[in-house]
């Protein structure tokens, strides 16, 4: 199997446009004749090509967009739009050509214009951060549900339209694919969006053309290091989400010192919440929302929010983990910022203190695919797994895990191949400190020798002041994971860190069915462990 790529979701019933008032709306330079031309969608690729979609050729690593501009043509594009260079390249097939010198620059107010993405009411939510984006994003749309509104999610994992689900490709889409997306969504009608917004998706313009009502910044840390020269390159394009273009309001964590960086450099106005115990006891003091984590338990994290003039807000958060409750909070304040009564959040979200382990009992009814997703029965060693690819993620998982179990914390992890590898020694250091028993294994190689890989991440955990009592390197993941369980016992638990809810690993290019979730219980299976 050589391609697992999810679809392309666009509105059912586009709404064709005429491209001469493209062109007149944005000044465009065109080559052809544009009159009597009608746009009805915006694609990158000719694989998500339909009948009258405007082509849009982009220079590539290997080669240019427009140089498929006739297979474009044989698909049922009425246009294309390219640069200079493109432009020579595309003539051949007859098209109109738009020609503007950035087309990726230009792809997110086109497609808005296209897809009319301004006719939309929805309420737009978007979450940066290192960590923790994934998870305030469906905690954000698990509430708003049970407010009572119907909801869309963009998310690493997956994308929601209502009932509807698919698995992502990227973690925020293509301009043209996110507009689109908003159009099907407003053919349903979606009342509320959460969207998790990378720093790739600012820095190559993936939400150009999209104003969002509130914005949120949960954390900094370790990682893309492959992508930005330094972390403080790396901030500057999560910051970019903080700016009129992009934001009308923002929402800030100040659990990491990047925070008050945020506050102080947003163009937007921007309210601030910090989490006690875990940000300093100044920013915790002088922040307008705090977090306390009040009940831990391996079904649910409790919490208190409390706000100006003493408003305060007690519920519960399906998962583990303190950086949970704190990306809940999170997604609660945005939802204030954007005109939600605190009483009326707290009312949705009324817990049942008479419900035991929590289940039905009230609280944010939220399922996080791979996110510290319990996969094991009610007998023989807890299994996680989780999508933590950073060493802050390894260490706030590994913490979580731990304090629930009573007996050997085993983690088995590997590391992505052509991506970031400054960042491989200190994830093994974490894995090392935090664990009694340590499995490398293989992620997603990609075009790296995944031997090299785990001999970088071995030297890594070498690095680590408690060494574990175990190292083990075992590859294939799927026997990693079979050597973890052989070696666990009742009361201990297995993390393993990285797959999370993805269902394919990449080798050589080659996406191959692949999941985490169902290896952990075929080896429990076979362990004897129901």
């Amino acid at each position: 199997m050589t391609s697992r790529i999810p679809p392309v979701l666009r509105p059912e019933h586009p709404v064709p446009r005429s491209l001469a008032m493209l062109v007149q709306e944005f000044g465009l330079e065109h080559r052809g004749s544009v009159d009597g031309v009608e746009v009805s969608g915006v694609t990158l690729g000719t694989g998500d090509l339909h009948p009258g979609d405007l082509f849009v050729g982009i220079q590539g690593v290997n080669s240019h967009g427009a140089s498929y501009a006739e297979a474009a043509k044989e698909g049922g594009a009425v246009a294309i739009l390219t640069d200079a260079a493109g432009a020579e390249l595309a003539a051949a097939s007859g098209l109109p050509i738009l020609v503007v010198d950035d087309p990726r620059g230009a792809l997110g107010g086109l497609s808005a214009w296209v897809y009319r993405t301004a006719e939309s009411n929805a309420l737009l939510f978007g979450t940066t951060g290192t960590n923790g984006k994934t998870s305030t994003s469906y905690l954000l749309e698990a509430i708003l549900r049970q407010l009572g509104l119907a909801t869309g999610l963009s998310s690493t994992a997956e994308r929601h339209i209502g009932d509807l689900t698919v698995v992502s490709r990227l973690t925020t889409p293509e301009a043209s694919e996110m507009h689109a997306l908003l159009a099907r969504m407003r053919e349903a009608g979606v009342r509320a969006v959460a969207v998790e917004v990378s720093a790739q998706a600012l820095t190559r313009h993936r939400i150009d053309g999209l104003i969002f009502d509130v914005v949120a910044f949960t954390n900094l840390s370790h990682d893309h290091l492959d992508d930005y020269a330094d972390l403080e390159e790396y901030f500057q394009a999560k910051l970019a989400l903080f700016a009129p273009e992009h934001g009308k309001r923002g929402v800030v964590s100040l659990d990491t010192v990047w925070g008050a960086r945020v506050v102080a450099e947003s163009r937007i106005p921007v309210t601030t919440i910090a989490t006690v115990g875990h940000a300093t006891s100044a920013d915790v003091e002088n922040a307008e929302w705090v977090v306390e984590v009040l009940d831990e338990t391996a079904a649910y994290t409790g919490f208190r929010l409390t706000g100006p003039d003493g408003r305060s807000l007690v519920t519960r958060e399906p998962l583990i983990g303190w950086h949970m409750a704190a990306n809940a909070a999170l997604a609660i304040v945005m939802l204030v910022e954007a005109g939600f009564e605190l009483e009326a959040i707290g009312a949705a979200l009324a817990v049942d203190e008479n419900a035991g382990s929590g289940e039905g009992g009230g609280g944010i009814q939220a399922y996080l695919p791979g996110r510290t997703e319990r996969v094991s029965g009610d007998r023989g060693p807890s299994v996680y797994v989780d999508f933590g690819h950073s060493p802050d993620a390894f260490e706030n998982t590994l913490a979580a895990v731990r304090q629930f179990t009573t007996g050997r914390t085993i983690m088995v992890f590997g590391a992505d191949g052509d991506r970031d590898a400054t960042k491989r020694h200190e994830m093994a250091r974490v894995a090392a400190q935090g664990s009694d028993i340590l499995v490398i294994t293989d992620h997603h190689p990609r075009f790296e020798d995944p031997a090299s890989i785990r001999a970088t991440l071995l030297e890594g955990a070498k690095l680590a002041e408690d060494q574990p009592r175990e190292i083990y390197e075992v590859s294939p993941p799927e026997a990693a994971i079979r050597k973890a369980v052989s070696l666990a016992k009742e009361g201990d638990s297995i993390l393993w860190a990285g797959p999370g809810h993805q269902d394919y690993r990449d080798i050589r290019g080659v996406r191959t069915p692949y999941s985490a979730r169902d290896e952990a219980r075929a080896a429990l299976r076979e362990a004897g462990w129901a």
